[in-house]
């Protein structure tokens, strides 16, 4: 397939955020020092609410019963396109914005994954957008403000609620190492929390009248690691203890897990989880203990559509890459210096980008690809997949950080509060309102898209993987 030729309204969108550039990037800083983990990101959602109202957007709040979780509506009638931005936070990656490792506390979040640029790009090109279609052109631009990202799923709530059914298409930018539109998807996920149980005691003076709900939990955990060579290699199974106990001359009366559960479609990811079940339960049993699963969320796989990653990698030619000045590279260099070319290296060949090898003595990502990665998988896991499964979706990466960053770093965190990460902010945004605009002027582009996209699902059907009645988990940080 191939996308059809493209056109856009005007320039005006353009010209909105190239004037505007300095207070975006203000925007997003705000909200890099915010730093707001998910489900309780007031300010950072306050602040682009309140930029979407000035600029006539309808917005709605409290979506999905999150406070955090809002939509912004600007025009009327169809298509109606869709545009994502988040702006949560990582616990425990607080980070100064230098080119070095320095927490301000080691105990408070910060950005790790770029997410105040994430929502400041998506809002800049959603407003771009209506400022186009005040000129000419009729359609509807709709922002989805989207919190806990990195934990709790919020995208999936608001498909459960139907918060989608009425758009046409979606897109979404992420901060990368790469210029990357890829056509891979990704895994599957359920995240659960085992509570166990026990019973108190003396552990040296009457340990026969306790049981450790420590015991309990790691039970489970050998049982789970025992199942790892059992599952499909694309699995992964990662867990952490949250509560062991207080101290050591006392039976620990409760302890609790967390698990992650990821395959590459949803059916093997609940069949590990079944698993999973039966050995936690036998882990109560062993222990004597009493066992509760806390349920926290789940997510498909990506459904990749090659018709607008086309149309997105269109539009970054057009506007064609950043450049950057002597500050923006010296910050750059520095922060490199502490990448390791085994690092480097290593995320490159993961990606599977067609010659990546001319990039491993770059600095930078100075080149625009096409979409690759057809049939491939990326490890992660993202509710933009839940999305994917309802329309046309595509999230596509920027040059935010240098080439060989980690993913939740320092180095993530402090770039993307710096000139590179500003840079490809202000690009993102002109390449997704650009296609938004491509999008709506261009019905036989969006008509192959919607094409696409029911070829790909090949009669597949979407079920929630929230259970009945569930809510988000809004006291989540105060437990």
């Amino acid at each position: 397939m191939s996308v059809v030729k493209l056109v856009t309204i005007d320039k005006a969108s353009i010209d909105w955020i190239e004037s505007n550039e300095k207070s975006l990037v203000e925007i997003s800083d705000k909200i890099w020092k915010f730093a707001e983990l998910g489900l309780v990101e007031f300010k950072s959602s306050a602040l682009l609410c309140g930029e979407f109202e000035k600029h006539g957007f309808k917005v709605e709040k409290n979506v999905a019963g999150m406070p955090t979780c809002f939509i912004a509506t600007f025009g009327g009638g169809k298509p109606t396109i869709g545009i994502m931005g988040e702006y949560d936070a990582l616990p425990g990656m607080s980070q100064k914005p230098l080119p070095l490792e320095a927490p301000i506390d080691p105990e408070k979040p910060g950005h790790g994954c770029g997410h105040n640029i994430h929502g400041t790009s998506g809002a800049a090109a959603a407003i771009a957008v209506a400022k186009a279609l005040k000129k000419q052109g009729k359609g509807t631009i709709r922002f989805f403000g989207c919190p806990a990202e990195e934990n709790f799923s919020s995208k999936v709530f608001m498909v459960r609620d139907g918060y989608f059914d009425d758009v046409d298409a979606v897109i979404s930018h992420h901060p990368d190492t790469m210029n990357a539109v890829t056509l891979k998807s990704c895994l599957a996920v359920n995240s659960t929390k085992f509570h166990f149980h026990g019973k108190a005691t003396h552990a040296a003076g009457s340990p026969e009248h306790g049981r450790s709900a420590l015991d309990a939990v790691e039970l489970m955990n050998i049982g789970a690691n025992y199942m790892r060579e059992h599952i499909i290699q694309e699995a992964r199974l990662h867990y952490v203890v949250e509560k062991g106990g207080g101290q050591p001359n006392v039976v620990p009366p409760y302890a609790r897990s967390w698990y992650y559960i990821r395959a590459p479609e949803r059916d093997q990811v609940e069949s590990i989880y079944n698993w999973l079940l039966d050995i936690a339960k036998a882990a109560a049993m062993m222990s004597r203990t009493s066992l509760d699963i806390e349920f926290i969320e789940g997510s498909y796989n990506v459904i990749p559509n090659r018709i607008i990653a086309e149309a997105i990698v269109h539009n970054m030619r057009k506007v064609g890459l950043p450049s950057y000045d002597e500050a923006d590279l010296e910050f750059g260099k520095r922060v490199g210096e502490t990448i390791t070319r085994e690092m480097k290296i290593s995320q490159l060949q993961k990606s599977k980008r067609p010659h990546w090898e001319r990039l491993v003595d770059k600095l930078i990502d100075e080149e625009i690809p096409g979409p690759w990665g057809d049939g491939e998988i990326s490890y992660g896991s993202t509710d933009v997949a839940d999305v994917s499964w309802q329309i046309p979706t595509v999230e596509f990466g920027t040059a935010t950080y240098v080439l060989g960053t980690p993913a939740h770093s320092w180095q993530a965190v402090a770039q993307s509060a710096a000139g590179i990460g500003h840079k490809s902010l202000i690009f993102a945004a002109k390449v997704m309102a650009t296609t938004a605009i491509d999008l709506m002027s261009n019905q036989e582009t969006l008509k192959a898209a919607k094409k696409e996209h029911k070829q790909r699902l090949a009669n597949r059907k979407y079920r929630s993987p929230l259970q009945a009645n569930q809510k988000p988990p809004l006291d989540i940080w105060q437990r």
